[in-house]
């Protein structure tokens, strides 16, 4: 089965189908995302895209981490 990942969709969404994807992105440095309540809170409105772009992160570089631990990336 393919774990496909929709960047339309919010962290939480995500985090709720994939719940690996918590660790994934935590290590690659959305570091709120490990607290419930601002997965929670905030997680609830953030895309992967809105929040590289909040930290300053390369959304490729996101991108391909992500994709390096079996994810389909979904435009």
């Amino acid at each position: 089965m393919t774990k496909s990942i929709n960047l339309a969709k919010t962290v939480f969404d995500l985090t709720e189908q994939y719940p690996e994807l918590l660790v994934i992105l935590k290590d690659i440095g959305f570091l709120g995302i490990a607290n419930p309540v601002m997965r929670n809170t905030v997680g609830r409105v953030m895309t992967i895209p809105k929040g590289c772009e909040k930290m300053g992160m390369d959304l490729e570089t996101v991108k391909k981490a992500i994709e390096k631990e079996g994810f389909e990336i979904q435009e």
